[in-house]
């Protein structure tokens, strides 16, 4: 059978062309690659030179902010020479003598030095964040904690923690150089919120070491500013956080001066004196020598023999390009023609496809076979439905045609029972018509509902008193209890109808002497109604079917004992319509419970 799709139109010739035009570009690419490699090689070279330098100056840095000199530096410049592969020295003093080199004794020294490694006067930015004040944050010096006051700010930490904990704040128990804890993002950053019952102070009051320290700090800056003539009113003020040591001078040295240029010279004094109180605590600076690795650089050209391997791989890349892709696109195409075939039959005729496949066609394939198990199932309930309703309406309809027929010809005379007769199939001919509109609107999601605040129990007491007359010459008991007063935003006159066809249905289905109890209760953000009843109760297969339109459990059809089937579907239909849900569970002999779920609603207010 021929598709009637054009060649050029055909998925299998458009992925073909496809890959083709992939393949071509791809192996154009590949000159174009195999030229830049060399360039890029370098340049990747270079980055990773810079990368290493970074990392040794770094490391080198941590190194002299923690120790006073450089004695034992030998061992830690000989293992990042190992590291990255390149010869690393260090020179000071004013002779510039070697302090430490990984190269054999009298090896020249390159022409320039790299970077000078002087932890009080630093101006990169390492992993260990950003630098405040050109002092790397590992100098820590006076403001290093003893055991005691860290074993005394860690409680502090976890308690804050804790605390943090309980506001839904998750936060990680950090340590800075100096041994100082500090509460941190998982990623270590600062904490964004800080609940105000947490923020009590405690944790960043300066320890006695650090006092003493800022003590010492803001005495050496005052000589600084005395010296300036610069005149600094106000208390000391004291301010330590997660990066070390003050140096602001606003929190050193309390109230500034309002000019610029005081408060500069301010903020100089503080640095200069943090520096001078730091200095015996570092290594003294060294200017860092780096050499140059051994690895050659790759070189690459088009020469003949290179566009010779060139060509023989543009031509293996296309072949195989070409064959896979047909392969593929041939699996492809058999599914999506068969599908093709059965979507193309008539409706009375449900062919399935066969799933051959687990990718978006065989998932495509098993959809479509849904769907046309799904209309089957559709196109049988549609015709049940036909014949249900013209059943429902068949049966009043021919009582009162036939009592108006023997009227007519005389055989009966109108008496007042014929005419109350009449009366109340008329009145079951427009019930099952009111039934049959309210599904209509709720199906075209026309239903309008007039929302109100409702009291539960007093829904259930106005539907009980509704239907006490039917109880009791059932001789079934009807009652009601509810737990508070729970509240419900909904349609009073809805509610009362569906609550009402449930309660017609235990009434219709329990043997007098039973009993049917409507209750209410509010469970979280929901209000829950039930409906149970002792009657005869749901067999398991059928309870399922319990809210399809036109299903009884009573097959005979009388509406004695089985109603008209709109009902439940009716009752289903309210309650989604105002965001609720109706369920039902019984035991055969014991009853039945129909639970109705709904939003809860909020007591209006009292003026």
């Amino acid at each position: 059978m021929r598709s009637g799709i054009p060649l050029r139109k055909r998925l299998l010739v458009r992925l073909l062309i496809t890959s083709v035009l992939i393949a071509v570009c791809s192996v154009a690419a590949t000159a174009w690659l195999a030229v830049e490699t060399t360039t890029r090689a370098l340049r990747e070279e270079q980055g990773q030179v810079l990368a290493d330098d970074m990392d040794v100056l770094n490391e080198l840095s941590g190194y002299a902010a923690t120790h006073p000199d450089w004695k034992r530096v030998e061992g830690t410049l000989r293992e990042l020479s190992a590291r990255i592969g390149r010869r690393i020295a260090l020179t000071g003093g004013p002779g510039r003598e070697v302090i430490a080199d990984s190269a054999a004794p009298g090896t020249p020294l390159p022409p320039r030095a790299a970077a000078t490694v002087d932890p009080l006067n630093v101006d990169t930015h390492t992993d260990r964040g950003a630098q405040r004040d050109g002092i790397d944050p590992r100098v820590v010096g006076p403001y290093r904690l003893p055991k005691a006051e860290r074993d005394r700010l860690d409680v502090l930490a976890d308690k804050r923690r804790l605390c943090f904990d309980r506001y839904g704040v998750q936060a990680t128990v950090a340590r800075t150089p100096s041994g100082r804890p500090v509460l941190t993002d998982d990623d270590g950053s600062t904490l964004d919120y800080v609940p105000v019952e947490c923020a009590d102070g405690l944790l960043n009051n300066p320890t006695p070491t650090e006092k003493k320290a800022l003590d010492d700090l803001t005495e050496r800056a005052r000589e600084c500013l005395d010296g300036r003539e610069l005149d600094v009113p106000g208390p000391l003020a004291y301010f330590v956080d997660d990066r070390g040591p003050a140096v602001d001078s606003r929190y050193v040295l309390g109230k500034l001066p309002t000019g610029a240029s005081d408060r500069r010279q301010a903020q100089e004094c503080t640095d200069q004196a943090l520096r001078a109180q730091l200095d015996p605590y570092v290594a003294p600076p060294a200017d860092l020598y780096l050499g140059i690795g051994d690895r050659p650089a790759v070189r690459f050209d088009l020469s003949p023999a290179n566009w010779s391997k060139v060509a023989l791989a543009t031509g293996l890349v296309l072949a195989v390009t070409v064959a896979v892709t047909a392969v593929v696109a041939t699996r492809l195409v058999r599914p999506l023609r068969a599908l093709t075939e059965a979507a193309q039959q008539p409706p009375d005729r449900h062919v399935r496809v066969p799933v051959t496949t687990r990718d978006e066609t065989g998932i495509l394939a098993a959809a479509f076979n849904e769907l046309t198990d799904r209309r089957a199932k559709l196109e049988d309930q549609r015709k049940a439905m036909v014949s249900d309703i013209a059943h429902e309406l068949r049966s009043p309809l021919t009582n009162i045609r036939g009592w108006l027929e023997v009227t007519r010809d005389g055989v009966v005379a109108p008496e007042p029972a014929l005419l109350a007769s009449l009366h109340e199939e008329a009145v079951v001919l427009q019930r099952v018509i009111d039934d049959l509109q309210d599904l209509a609107d709720a199906d075209a999601g026309t239903l309008r509902l007039h929302r109100e605040p409702v009291r539960a129990d007093e829904l259930l007491d106005q539907v009980a008193a509704a239907h006490r007359v039917a109880a009791d010459a059932a001789g079934v008991t009807l009652r009601t209890a509810a737990d508070g007063t729970p509240w419900l935003d909904a349609d009073p006159v809805r509610m009362r109808q569906a609550l009402g066809n449930l309660v017609s249905n235990a009434l219709r289905h329990t043997p007098p002497g039973g009993t049917v109890t409507l209750a209410a209760r509010r469970e979280d953000d929901e209000v829950v109604l039930d409906v149970t009843d002792t009657g005869t109760g749901i067999a398991a297969d059928e309870l399922p079917h319990v809210f399809d339109r036109f299903w009884r459990s009573e097959k005979s059809r009388s509406r004695r004992t089985g109603g008209s089937g709109l009902g439940l579907p009716i009752v289903r239909h309210l309650l989604a319509a105002h965001g609720g849900t109706a369920e039902a569970s019984s035991e055969p002999g014991s009853g039945s419970v129909f639970t109705l779920r709904l939003p809860a609603g909020e007591a209006p207010q009292e003026d």
